[in-house]
């Protein structure tokens, strides 16, 4: 299935897309896409309903983060070799962890927003896990078992506020609009092998990054496996998984800095497509 969240922002409705790209309303059914229904029972739930019976949303509403109320988001860092490498810094010994604060969270297609005084907002294309029931020192062999399923996120970071201003690399990670999420959150059954899936991410319509899960460091089920031995993860909680090469801090000769009116569309196969117009904070 390919669930959605779709409305006003803080007023979002659950639905789900039909086999034609249509939007189904599910608000009948659940009250939000979120925690609490994405457990495998719930979700057999929704896909046991006759979708020819929902109702058709048909205007062309706006999208939501495709999971809400969501616990932790946190972020997988260097977990590509070839962006560790374009960043110069060495391959990770165990995954690292950084937090984004819930606050940048927005839709799939809404503005990107640089705070004031940024000079160096960049983009990374990354595949989002959505965790569908608590985990806690699970094994990597069972880890997948706790995952819902995935979407696209876009990791956009400042890089001043991130590596200048003395701290944690949230600094620059955590933003408002610094979180897109979306379009939809598609179960983890409609994806065949989530570590072979291509990926990429255009700025006004020149390719600048792409890649595929195959090459990353830790795969979804060591990330997943490891963090639940540091903590418990909840359902509605998204792991967004790093990223491959070609951000703008990694260009040569010289670094490529987003900046007003640029766009982004960001695209990993299975998983839909973002698209966001970058403006200036007022």
């Amino acid at each position: 299935m390919k669930l959605v969240r779709y409305g006003n922002p803080g007023e979002e409705k659950p639905g789900l897309i039909d086999a034609d790209g249509n939007i189904r309303d599910l608000s009948a059914h659940v009250d939000d896409i979120a925690g609490d229904i994405l457990g495998e029972a719930e979700l057999d739930r929704i896909r046991a309903i006759d979708v020819d019976g929902l109702s058709v949303v048909m205007t062309d509403p706006r999208l939501g983060p495709c999971v809400g109320k969501i616990g932790k988001f946190m972020c997988i860092g260097l977990n590509y070799a070839d962006h560790a490498a374009e960043s110069n810094l060495p391959i990770p010994e165990h995954p690292i962890l950084f937090m984004k604060a819930n606050s940048a969270v927005v839709g799939p297609n809404d503005d990107v927003v640089m705070p004031r005084g940024s000079s160096h907002t960049d983009w990374e294309v990354e595949l989002g896990v959505v965790i569908g029931r608590a985990c806690k020192y699970v094994s990597e062999g069972d880890a997948l078992d706790y995952v819902a399923g995935y979407c696209v996120c876009n990791d956009v970071s400042e890089r001043h506020f991130q590596t200048k201003l003395t701290g944690q690399w949230t600094k620059g990670k955590s933003c408002d609009t610094f979180g897109p999420t979306g379009p939809w959150l598609v179960t983890k059954d409609e994806i065949a092998d989530v570590q072979t899936l291509d990926m990429h991410l255009d700025v006004n319509g020149k390719r600048m990054q792409t890649g595929n899960t195959k090459t990353m460091i830790f795969t979804v089920a060591q990330i997943v496996s490891h963090l639940s031995q540091l903590f418990t993860l909840h359902p509605g909680d998204v792991i967004s998984t790093g990223t491959p090469p070609g951000v703008g801090m990694g260009m040569k000769p010289d670094p490529v800095y987003l900046k007003k009116g640029d766009v982004m569309e960001v695209h990993i196969q299975g998983l839909g497509t973002q698209r966001q117009t970058v403006r200036e904070d007022s």
